[in-house]
């Protein structure tokens, strides 16, 4: 059995509510925190700006690539672009614009599509359902599925290696909190899913170990008339996410968390009110979350702690320093110049340190780590 060492303790000049009412001669406040927001923390107040550094030398660095120039089409999800990954997470990026020709099923782990652009039909195992931006769709290990796109469909690809998409633990607020598990959409054995029961020659791609194996038929293997029991694809969308949310207090990413596995989380971040309490922070605190690395895709709107930011684009912060918000960012929340977020984004935090695929040289930002440099 283990324990987190613990003694709350004062010293200095600090505030009495962290993310609140700081004191004016040291206005940036810096979190210390373990297990990604769940464990023990400290809170430090500096007269500058934890990430006001002058430049950086060596592997370490905050990281940015804009996936709008990246080549994403193919007609598998396994030939999609792998952008990050560790043992336990595959991040990829894919466009389908046509039919696929073959079902896919991941043999490695569940399966998290993102719809980031377009729309289209989903078969699989349990049935049909149209999909569209915005959406979460999550397809548990060993499903087999197919995309037939309305208009040509960009995705994220998150997979759960070895392991399985769970919703988080909601505590005290209950678990019709964020969103409602009623919410969650299923798909359906209707006339359109019968329809496609057709006897022509269909194929499987199955992916295992990272290898492509392919199990022929005379015919449609989604060929079910029905199904029963508590495990299927499920679909949620962003617009039915209702954050949490206080007007004297910013919540910490881990409030925004939609789902979790074992070793990694997945939050969304929807347009919300600002803090309106005169002394409450109102962009995200600076902070060290030194057990987890964070990554960001930006889907819609204008992220508000960024400065140059675009949908499509993607941010890469490895545990190891500290970050927070850009300079203006900052700035503008001291004015409350915003009196509400209208960014959607979608955050991964893993456990273990993620590998930069060999594609993502090509469309990285080199400036971005300058990019919280002091103003001269």
């Amino acid at each position: 059995m283990r324990k987190w060492i613990a003694f709350p303790h004062k010293e200095g000049t600090i505030s009495r509510q962290a993310h609140a009412d700081l004191p004016e001669e040291a206005i940036y406040e810096r979190e210390a925190g373990r297990s990604g927001f769940f464990g023990p923390t400290a809170h430090f107040h500096h007269k500058r700006a934890p990430t006001s550094w002058e430049k950086w030398e060596g592997p370490l660095r905050p990281r940015a690539f804009d996936l709008n120039d990246l080549d994403k089409a193919s007609l598998s999800p396994w030939s999609a672009k792998e952008l990050l990954h560790n043992a336990s997470c595959k991040f990829r990026i894919w466009e389908c614009a046509e039919s696929m020709p073959a079902l896919a099923r991941n043999g490695d782990g569940d399966e998290l599509l993102f719809i980031h652009k377009g729309k289209g039909d989903l078969f699989c195992d349990y049935g049909h359902m149209e999909v569209r931006d915005g959406d979460y769709v999550v397809i548990p290990r060993g499903t087999m599925w197919r995309l037939e796109p309305q208009e040509p469909m960009t995705m994220l690809l998150i997979e759960a290696t070895n392991d399985s998409y769970q919703l988080p633990e909601k505590g005290l607020v209950g678990p019709q909190a964020i969103f409602d598990p009623a919410m969650l959409d299923v798909p359906s054995v209707n006339e359109k899913f019968l329809a496609q029961q057709d006897d022509k020659p269909w194929s499987v791609e199955i992916k295992r170990r990272e290898q492509i194996s392919k199990v022929h038929f005379n015919y449609s293997p989604l060929d079910a008339i029905g199904w029963h029991g508590d495990l299927s694809v499920v679909r949620i969308n962003w617009r039915d996410i209702r954050p949490l949310m206080s007007h004297r207090y910013h919540l910490p990413p881990s409030a925004h968390t939609t789902f979790v596995a074992s070793r990694f989380v997945i939050c969304t971040f929807v347009p919300r009110p600002i803090e309106s309490d005169p002394g409450a922070l109102k962009v995200p605190f600076y902070h060290n979350n030194d057990d987890f690395d964070e990554v960001i895709f930006y889907h819609a709107g204008d992220f508000f702690s960024r400065d140059n930011i675009d949908a499509g684009m993607v941010t890469f912060h490895p545990s190891g320093f500290t970050h927070g918000p850009h300079p203006k960012a900052f700035e503008a929340g001291r004015k409350y110049a915003k009196k509400a977020t209208d960014e959607v984004a979608v955050m991964i935090d893993t456990r273990d340190a993620l590998e930069v695929s060999d594609a993502m040289s090509s469309v990285e930002n080199e400036e971005y780590c300058n990019s919280w440099k002091a103003s001269k």
